[in-house]
């Protein structure tokens, strides 16, 4: 009985630590460097607008 409790428990938490932790990091991340590519790209498209108008 004491070893199903556990094994429940342990279920539980996997899950819990999976969709708590895990998940919202990830997305966090794959935020983090969209934001990041999408500056990247402002910045180079003004550099490259500076230089062709610049001639």
């Amino acid at each position: 009985m004491a070893r199903i409790a556990l094994t429940v428990l342990g279920i539980i938490l996997a899950i819990w630590l999976v969709f708590g932790f895990i998940i919202p990091a990830l997305f966090a991340t794959l935020k983090f460097l969209f934001i990041f590519a999408i500056v990247a790209f402002l910045v180079v498209a003004t550099i490259t607008m500076i230089g062709k108008f610049s001639r």
